[in-house]
């Protein structure tokens, strides 16, 4: 069979790019031999036949695309088991890149998400030696299949809410689950529904008369050999959603259904024999899976955005638009200056959103062996800086890739595109793990504790330092001065919440209503502490990196970090020139350096994001593919509709026919 010819327009694209493609790939993977491996593992599941479908998913029923999505899910499971068992490391519980092969497997989520995703890290950080010893191998091999049930059909974001109950007999020595009311029933866990056997249940725990608030609780919820539900059991699925529609989520009631003891997760709080509660040191150690699950979400969003920016380029690069001059051909759309201000602040916000996550994520590994120590007094900074930056990546992951469909004008709507499944992936994540304004509350309760012992002298957190310097100096246009700016925006918007706050509650309100009349600032200071956060660790990252690579790619990373800062700069220019001192000449100067960053970003675009080294089927895009045959695959993905097998679908004869012949 012949090779299928590039796209004449990204062949000239990619002869410009300034720097070495295959040094930044190495750096998004942390190392060759991360990249080596990536592409070792992805050749090897994507070389199994058995994972291509004949009939695109999207033109399966709702129980076929299930049931072809579990079908797919073992078949990569035990590719990658078996990867593992030739004495491959398989390192799944940190940031990389190297498993995202599951997108070319699955469109859409894997059923199995929650189980590696959340029920497996559950029990590594939450259970004791002894249980962790027993459970965690099964979890491991698949012997037992888990997900993690928290939120209910009435509570989500707020665990303290939970009604499932988890009532201590001491005469049995077994906790009594129970779902009181419809509300309480779990809702939402993916792979609940059908898939898994096992769960992780966080329920209000009663023990001698009194309640101690919520627990995890490992949970058998069917027989392992017929999957029928255990007596006391009801589970089932919630229905079409708008996107994560194999992810099988479901809905789950108890009705006096008993665990043993030892099924309470130990390693923090404890029920003896007798019912006795021994208090946990701290009980924020309890959300650790959350805060680990929240710290992952920056990466995952970082490669979506790629994804979306990869696609959008691409098709950029061979969509040729319009005649602005007269007799001359119509030129390819990543020309226009604003197309490129659509793209490429995604490719630089999936960068930034990358090394923020790495950082983080060594931010939280630091704590885990801080904590090993008995060391807890970073955990508030933690949650704080977990909940926000989780809260404003995901919208802003939201907007990035929704902009990238935008930008591909109606093709970007096809599902043949893939711009909407991805579109669809990262909606959701600004919802679970922490609906985004409840986050943003939550770091504004760390903030607001902040202020308070800033105002008083205090030491504070590297995050927040900044809170006991409001000298507004002088505006400097680059980026340190607009971080400066940011952090000054921060502190006028901390500073504006905590006195309002202060002011309702002075006319008598209790301390939660002057808080719920505040919480709109509340918010507004989050965001704003956030973005100064994102902004400062972006720099500091990508100028160590550049430090790191050659002069060429340095200069590249640069200007993308600084893209990404001047953009943040001209969309709260408001906020600046309210806090800092700022001027419109430097806002006008800061324009015209935007538009100078988007012209030496302009060769390297198509080179870019060749360098998220995303293979064709894990982009599953008519429009984004390497070749840029857009057209063709846009044509040989609609010949593979169904409707198109027959020239004359029944329904002419059937309704169609009957109407245009019908008599008035």
């Amino acid at each position: 069979m012949a090779e299928k010819k590039v796209n004449e327009d990204l062949v000239n694209e990619r002869k410009k790019c300034t720097f070495n493609v295959q040094e930044l790939i190495h750096l998004i993977d942390a190392g060759e031999e991360n990249t080596l491996e990536r592409k070792k593992i992805e050749e090897s599941v994507l070389s199994i036949k058995e994972l291509k479908d004949e009939v695109p998913e999207e033109y399966m029923s709702h129980k076929e695309r299930y049931e072809n999505s579990i079908r797919k899910a073992c078949i990569l499971y035990s590719a990658l088991r078996n990867y593992g068992q030739q004495g491959n490391s398989l390192d799944l519980y940190g940031p990389s890149n190297k498993y995202r092969v599951h997108f070319a497997v699955l469109k859409d989520i894997s059923p199995f998400m929650l189980h590696s995703g959340m029920f497996v890290p559950t029990i590594m950080n939450q259970a004791s030696e002894e249980q962790a010893a027993e459970w965690l191998p099964k979890a491991l091999s698949m012997q037992i299949i888990g997900t993690y049930a928290q939120t209910e059909l009435g509570h989500g974001t707020f665990i303290r809410g939970l009604e499932t109950t988890a009532t201590y007999d001491p005469k049995t020595e077994e906790f009594v689950l129970q779902s009181p009311t419809l509300t309480s029933h779990k809702w939402w866990p993916g792979g609940l529904a059908h898939t898994a056997n096992h769960c992780i249940v966080v329920a209000q725990l009663y023990t001698n008369g009194t309640c101690y608030g919520v627990h995890p609780f490992f949970v058998q919820i069917r027989d392992l050999e017929t999957h029928m539900p255990l007596p006391g059991i009801s589970v089932g699925e919630i229905g079409p959603k708008l996107g994560f529609n194999t992810a099988n989520n479901g809905f789950l009631r108890f009705d006096q259904y008993r665990i043993p003891r030892k099924n309470m997760l130990m390693k923090n709080a404890q029920v003896l024999k007798d019912g006795t509660y021994v208090k946990s040191k701290n009980e924020k150690l309890a959300y650790g899976t959350m805060v680990f699950v929240r710290v992952m979400i920056l990466t995952d969003v970082a490669y979506e955005i790629a994804r979306a920016a990869t696609i959008a380029v691409r098709y950029a690069a061979v969509r040729h638009q319009s005649q602005p001059k007269p007799g001359q051909p119509e030129p390819a759309i990543i020309n226009y200056v604003t197309q490129q201000h659509k793209l490429f602040i995604a490719i630089a916000t999936s960068h930034a959103f990358r090394v923020t996550g790495m950082w983080l994520f060594n931010t939280y590994a630091q704590f885990l062996a801080d904590m090993g120590k008995g060391k807890l007094d970073q955990l508030p900074e933690l949650h704080a800086l977990a909940c926000c930056l989780k809260a404003v990546c995901s919208k802003d992951a939201t907007a990035r890739v929704d902009e990238c469909r935008h930008a591909c004008g109606g093709h970007g709507y096809m599902q043949s595109s893939n711009l909407p499944i991805i579109n669809n992936i990262v909606t959701a994540t600004v919802t679970y793990e922490g609906e985004f304004t409840v986050l943003m509350l939550q770091t504004a309760r760390f903030l607001v504790k902040a202020w308070k012992q800033a105002s008083i002298g205090k030491v504070m957190t590297p995050t927040v330092a900044y809170l006991v310097d409001s000298s507004n100096q002088k505006w400097q246009n680059n980026p340190e001065g607009i971080i400066r700016g940011f952090k000054l925006v921060s502190l006028g918007k901390i500073k504006a919440a905590c006195e309002a706050l202060e002011k309702h509650a002075k006319t008598g309100m209790d301390y939660e209503d002057a808080w719920n009349m505040a919480s709109v600032q509340l918010v507004y200071a989050s965001e704003a502490h956030c973005r100064a956060l994102l902004c400062e660790v972006t720099w500091k990252e990508m100028q160590n990196l550049a430090s790191t690579v050659s002069p060429a790619l340095g200069k590249v990373l640069l200007h993308l970090a600084e893209l990404y800062i001047v953009y943040w700069a001209l969309e709260k220019r408001g906020d600046l020139l309210m806090y800092s001192s700022i001027s419109g000449s430097d806002i006008s100067q800061l324009q015209t350096r935007y538009e100078e960053l988007l012209a030496l970003i302009r060769p390297n675009a198509v080179g870019l994001v060749d360098a998220f080294d995303i293979r064709d089927e894990i982009l599953a895009s008519a429009l984004g593919a390497y070749d840029g045959r857009v057209y063709e695959r846009l044509m040989e993905e609609a010949l593979k509709s169904p409707l198109n097998k027959e020239p004359v679908n029944r329904s002419f004869h059937m309704y169609l026919k009957p109407l245009m012949q019908a008599k008035l």
